[in-house]
């Protein structure tokens, strides 16, 4: 990777003259600049070309991590948004991911198959079942593959300010907004949606 800014690369990797186009900018014409803003509109597309990097290499971390733990990207990032309340029904984890019932389904059988999982009856309501993570077996073989990144983001922020990761989390809750947003829109376009 270069030392340059994210502003700079766009610019160098555009075609001759006018660093408007190019793999990092294929949409330039979302960007065009007013007149007088011609560095917003540059600035603007080196954020939307760090954004497209930056979810193309998250995707492949994902695949690389999922390969390294035995199971598929899709069923790991199930397991991830699993881990933040430590039980869903399957219906929540199919709204959080935007994914079909029957897709779930497919993905706690093999979740439950390898160990990640279980499905137990609501304690509070019994007509319910909920699929609950092993939390043993998510620290014994699944975080040691993230660690070694998350101890790097651990130093990543440390080297902000309070207000800068303020506007960090901030930005990433938006940008969550607007995935969530697409995520629905493209399901229900292409008729999976649940």
């Amino acid at each position: 990777m270069s030392g340059e800014s994210p502003a700079a690369s766009a610019e160098g990797n555009g075609s001759a003259g006018s660093g408007m186009h190019g793999w990092d900018t294929p949409w330039a014409e979302q960007f065009a600049a007013e007149p007088g803003r011609e560095e917003r509109a540059r600035l603007a597309m080196a954020f939307a070309a760090a954004v497209r990097r930056t979810g193309a290499i998250m995707n492949f971390m994902s695949q690389a991590a999922a390969d390294r733990i035995g199971v598929n990207a899709t069923d790991l990032n199930c397991l991830n948004i699993l881990s933040f309340a430590g039980q869903m029904t399957a219906g929540e984890l199919a709204r959080e991911t935007g994914l079909t019932t029957a897709s779930i389904t497919g993905v706690v059988d093999r979740l439950e198959q390898a160990g990640f999982v279980a499905r137990e009856r609501d304690t509070a309501d019994r007509r319910r079942v909920v699929v609950r993570l092993n939390l043993d077996k998510a620290l014994a073989e699944v975080a040691p593959v993230f660690a070694p990144m998350l101890r790097d983001w651990k130093r990543m922020a440390d080297s902000y300010s309070d207000d800068e990761l303020s506007l960090i989390v901030g930005f990433y809750g938006r940008m969550q907004e607007v995935l969530r947003d697409h995520l629905n829109r493209l399901r229900e376009k292409d008729g999976t949606g649940s």
